[in-house]
């Protein structure tokens, strides 16, 4: 079994407080989702986070094949972190911990995701060609999104960090 991990930080110019307000916003997520994924929230977006919240998705993330997501928010720690992990979709393990860490310039945003592909040899090929670059363009195109959206505190590229285990 191959444990993976991908690891991301940006820092925006906002407040603690929006970054929460707009990170912990389930309905957002689709902002900051490439468009060609035909990402849609089918459950709870118009509520509050919460510990225990379930959050229903069909999302298409490559060759045009529709997914169904299913993820729950198993951590809340208000204005700081929130941990969401997959309860079915496409990997057998998708465990992600959304941090928001205040500096004098605004906040860092940090993603530590550890996931599991599913098909043994198979899912460890897949990794490399095409989950990993998948991964990698969301999250680029994630950073340059909340970029756009909040400004920009630095002219750095994404830190974008991945590892297996």
């Amino acid at each position: 079994m191959k444990l993976y991990q991908l690891h991301t930080k940006q820092k925006l110019p906002i407040s603690q407080k929006d970054a929460w307000d707009f990170l912990s916003n389930p309905s957002n997520l689709k902002i900051i989702t490439p468009d060609y994924m035909g990402f849609n929230i089918l459950s709870n977006q118009d509520k509050k986070m919460y510990s225990g919240q379930i959050i229903h998705y069909k999302v298409t993330p490559v060759l045009g094949i529709k997914t169904t997501w299913v993820t729950e928010i198993t951590h809340v720690k208000e204005g700081e972190y929130f941990v969401d992990e997959q309860r079915f979709g496409p990997y057998s393990l998708w465990h992600h911990k959304h941090f928001i860490i205040p500096t004098s310039e605004g906040v860092i945003m940090e993603d530590i995701i550890d996931y599991k592909i599913p098909m043994g040899i198979l899912g460890q090929l897949a990794n490399p060609i095409i989950v990993k670059k998948k991964l990698k363009e969301i999250f680029t195109y994630r950073y340059l999104k909340l970029e756009e959206l909040f400004g920009k505190v630095t002219n750095k590229s994404p830190e974008l960090t991945f590892k297996s285990f």
